[in-house]
């Protein structure tokens, strides 16, 4: 049977099944496209998909708003065992919705937070309620984590491959590090996965082990230095890859700060990880933008725009790009040219795009602080 006919089959199926529970659960006035709580509960939980939902008081989750919310997500759940990106897993999800997941090509994927947070969201449940399909749907998305991972240890951004950047080890917004730390979570029997089974958690614990060793092999090194990473590298090379257009092969001055603190997240590390994390910082020190901030300009024409102006009180920036080699801010449009003045890019991608991140400061200021006094038993050096 066509798996897209099964799928609606099933969408049918739970969904009378599952009546008396969206009956408790009302569409908002303003749009039929997501469960709304009722009163009581709307004080506790969000209306919406998001990571909001991984953040609620314990007795929700048991809840029958929570069971309707898990039993959508179910729903959304492929053949392969992984969720859509950009998505509301709380519309639903009516064999119409799911054929635009799957021909828009949104579907089973580890980018912006897909696979990682229904997988979360159905283990709270499924501790809160007992309930075997909660608990088997977040096996079976843990089961293809596993199974996505490259022998390396690195991971694609889609699973099965697509062709292009999509194969890239993708450390892009959080996806291999939000993967490796979901699974770390599963062989560390940390909730909520305290119900998996030893064998899964020792696939889990090597899946980690691997995706280490990866995140250590591809650190960038200049001129005998450790620095940071590219948003994506080769799967095969693992060299700084292209992804769009206006992604280059590039230290990372934004997805660099979410792998250190992974590596800084490591009960025990070992010199190699102590030097990875030491090599990134000193780069990021070196490389912040002073004396500028990103503006928002409102033109005669209606349009908002992004600019960089000049600010001696303000604190340090990042790019999202630095060029390979010079360590220089850069900027691309989908043209592809390399542009080194933000102002310059067109206006399309300099205010449709973030070039700009404030995230290392974060870093630098707390994060790196406190792993030295854990880790060294000292203050900051």
């Amino acid at each position: 049977m066509n798996p897209l006919r099964l799928r609606s089959l099933v969408v049918a199926a739970l969904a009378g099944a599952a009546v008396f529970l969206r009956a408790e659960v009302p569409l908002s006035p303003e749009s039929s496209a997501a469960p709304v709580l009722s009163t009581k509960s709307a004080r506790e939980a969000p209306t919406k998909w998001g990571g909001d939902l991984l953040r609620q008081k314990p007795v929700w989750y048991a809840t029958a708003e929570a069971r309707a919310a898990a039993d959508n997500v179910l729903l959304y759940q492929s053949t392969v065992g992984a969720w859509p990106k950009n998505t509301n897993l709380l519309a639903p999800a009516t064999p119409e919705a799911l054929q635009v997941v799957e021909k828009g090509g949104k579907a089973n994927t580890i980018d912006n937070g897909a696979t990682t947070l229904p997988i979360t969201f159905l283990a709270q449940v499924a501790n809160a309620t007992g309930e075997p399909k909660y608990r088997d749907a977040a096996l079976r998305g843990v089961d293809y984590l596993l199974a996505s991972q490259y022998a390396n240890g690195g991971f694609p951004q889609f699973f099965p491959l697509r062709k292009g950047y999509y194969a890239h080890i993708t450390y892009n917004d959080g996806a291999m590090i939000n993967a490796l730390t979901l699974l770390r979570e599963v062989a560390e029997q940390r909730a909520p996965f305290a119900f998996v089974d030893e064998a899964r958690r020792q696939r889990a614990a090597d899946a980690v082990a691997r995706g280490l060793d990866c995140i250590l092999k591809t650190q960038i090194v200049q001129d005998g230095r450790p620095t940071v990473w590219c948003a994506q590298h080769d799967e095969v090379t693992l060299a700084p890859a292209w992804a769009r257009k206006y992604e280059p092969p590039s230290f990372s001055g934004s997805e660099s700060v979410g792998i250190v603190e992974f590596l800084m997240s490591i009960r025990e590390p070992s010199p190699a990880v102590v030097a990875a994390v030491e090599g990134a910082v000193a780069w990021f020190r070196a490389v912040g933008i002073a004396g500028q901030r990103v503006d928002r300009i409102k033109r005669p024409d209606g349009r908002t725009e992004r600019v960089l102006v000049a600010d001696p009180t303000a604190p340090p920036l990042w790019a999202r790009f630095y060029e390979l080699g010079t360590n220089r801010p850069l900027y691309m449009d989908r043209e592809s040219a390399p542009v080194y003045d933000f102002n310059q890019i067109d206006y399309e991608r300099r205010s449709g795009y973030n070039y700009h991140t404030d995230a290392p400061m974060r870093l630098l200021e707390r994060s790196y602080p406190r792993w030295c006094e854990r880790v060294r038993g000292e203050a900051t050096p």
